[in-house]
């Protein structure tokens, strides 16, 4: 009988502790996000930094000529001021990944940008999605290579 509470003991204890390192699915608006990946260079400095970025069904100038899609997957560290600054970094990281494959491929924008973490999507002009845990942010992006009239 002791050794049954004993083990029952144990496996509570387990289920707690385990059911605190789960990683939660956030919702978060783009912009402070954007805001960090095009600020971090200076303008003229970064050709990259001028690549326009166009998220889910943005309206954008018409599309000359597609180069293609791009997609990372990216996992940051996470910070100490918190989840979602975290987050705001990851995507901040992978818009300048896309931006760079753009500016690499000839390409002056990338359109129809959409966020991912495991099965859950967002086309959102205004959102995004991200994966955190207590040691991480985890995020895909994904958008097509275009040149853009007029950009």
């Amino acid at each position: 009988m002791k050794k049954t509470y004993l083990t029952l003991g144990s496996a509570a204890i387990v289920s707690l502790t385990l059911a605190g390192c789960g990683t939660q699915r956030l919702t978060l608006p783009i912009q402070p996000a954007a805001s960090l990946s095009t600020a971090k260079a200076a303008p003229g400095t970064d050709p990259a930094a001028k690549i326009a970025v166009y998220f889910g069904a943005q309206p954008h100038p018409d599309v000359v000529r597609s180069v293609g899609n791009a997609s990372h997957s990216l996992r940051v560290a996470r910070a100490t001021d918190g989840a979602e600054a975290t987050c705001n970094k990851a995507l901040a990281t992978g818009l300048d990944k896309l931006r760079a494959d753009a500016q690499s491929r000839g390409a002056n924008a990338v359109i129809n940008v959409t966020t991912r973490f495991h099965g859950t999507e967002t086309a959102s002009a205004t959102e995004y999605t991200c994966g955190v845990s207590p040691s991480a942010a985890a995020i895909a992006v994904t958008g097509e290579l275009a040149v853009l009239q007029g950009n």
